[in-house]
């Protein structure tokens, strides 16, 4: 003989019988004094289809009415709210969650399978303090580096507004102001969010949400680690004038041992040289983009060889920044006859005005004085050992060969 729906009472130990819901802080409201109806059995969950205690409220002022959605044996699975099925910890989808930890969902879809897969994960729940995630979420690491960038950090009260007034899109609507319902433009009805479906967002699927926030994840900035692995060094900018070298090693001494830390006032900012590379990657991944000390958001790169500096230095005439160098006025081109590009030595003579050209690095050339020029010094190469040659020690000059030969008794 068969029975209705309602007399139904198979397998009913497995049903629900909870005392209050597992929400979030958005969902909850912002009211402290908030009150709840609760129906014992009151619809069936949305997942595994089996009936569960149902509770509605009122999240605050000028907001809809909200109530649980999936049953606490499902919540607790995904470790998700039960109204909006996003994750408690990260206030963000599952399958942005799952991505960031690489959890693959292994929740069956058959009916048989997930009466079998729920009894089981039950048993397990049962087993634990019911604070933690069960199944491969339990033994998923514990943060990822992605998801600590997209995660809310406060409630987004927002999300609790009332829907739009349909009466009011069409013109129809006499209530005014008295209208619960929002007075509002609908969302284009071809964009990708306004198809959402309960069941994709519970296995991690076709969800326009976690879409999207994937695609901002994948075009957020990254600290990619030098090729080089003796660059142990991180720098750090935007110090201002309150940050000292003790607060930033209270920071990074967790990361590994630090060998100097190095603090350019003028610039406003301090370079970090680790014993290792692995505690300056750590540093480096755990500091980029999060780094906060007295109320500053820091800037956190890696440090440059000294080799890779001197060639980004200067290079065909550019200087570190990306501005082109003026040429310096007084150097040698056109007035001693020297190529451009070429360097060489400048000694002036002040009682001639003129200028002598001692070859450095090029082929030598002299610029004619006249008949007074003194004679050029020998070339670097031909100068006897220990011997340095100065202008001031020229013997031509200034009566030095007569203070000379006085000496000698010439």
């Amino acid at each position: 003989m068969a029975t209705s729906l309602g007399a139904n009472t198979y397998n009913r130990q497995n049903w629900e019988d909870a005392d209050f819901p597992i929400l979030c802080q958005t969902c909850l409201g912002e009211n402290p004094y908030i009150r709840m109806t609760k129906e014992k059995y009151g619809k069936e969950c949305k997942i595994c289809a089996r009936p569960f205690t149902v509770f509605r409220w009122c999240p605050g002022t000028r907001m809809r009415f909200k109530k649980t959605e999936v049953c606490q044996t499902c919540s607790k699975m995904k470790n998700v709210c039960q109204t909006c099925l996003l994750d408690l910890e990260y206030g963000l989808p599952i399958q942005v969650r799952d991505t960031g930890l690489a959890v693959k969902d292994e929740v069956p879809k058959s009916d048989v399978n997930k009466e079998y897969y729920t009894q089981n994960m039950e048993r397990e729940i049962a087993n634990t303090d019911g604070t933690r995630p069960v199944g491969l979420l339990g033994k998923a690491p514990s943060s990822s580096d992605m998801l600590l960038k997209l995660a809310r950090t406060t409630p987004y009260y927002k999300r609790n507004r009332p829907h739009i007034c349909s009466f009011w899109v069409k013109g129809e609507c006499k209530r005014g102001e008295e209208c619960p319902y929002r007075h509002e433009k609908p969302t284009d009805p071809d964009d990708p969010l306004a198809d959402q479906n309960i069941k994709d967002r519970y296995y991690g699927i076709n969800d326009p949400v976690a879409d999207k926030l994937l695609k901002r994840a994948s075009t957020m900035p990254r600290l990619d680690a030098p090729e080089d692995k003796s660059i142990t060094t991180l720098y750090i900018g935007g110090l201002g004038d309150a940050v000292t070298d003790t607060e930033l090693k209270n920071h990074f001494y967790q990361f590994g041992e630090i060998r100097t830390i190095t603090i350019v006032q003028r610039q406003q900012c301090a370079f970090i040289q680790f014993a290792t590379r692995q505690a300056a990657e750590s540093a480096a991944e755990k500091s980029f983009n999060k780094l906060i000390l007295n109320g500053r958001r820091l800037t956190v790169k890696w440090g440059r060889s000294q080799a890779a500096r001197g060639k980004e230095s200067i290079k065909d005439g550019v200087s570190e920044m990306g501005t082109r160098l003026d040429p310096v006025p007084g150097l040698p081109g056109g007035e001693c006859g020297t190529p451009q590009g070429t360097l060489y030595h400048i000694l002036y003579v002040s009682s001639f005005k003129q200028c002598i050209v001692v070859v450095g690095f090029g082929p030598p050339m002299f610029h004619p004085m006249g008949h007074m020029a003194p004679p050029m010094p020998p070339p670097m190469g031909m100068r006897p050992p220990g011997h340095i040659h100065y202008p001031s020690q020229d013997p031509q000059r200034m009566g030095a060969h007569a203070a000379h030969g006085a000496r000698h008794g010439d």
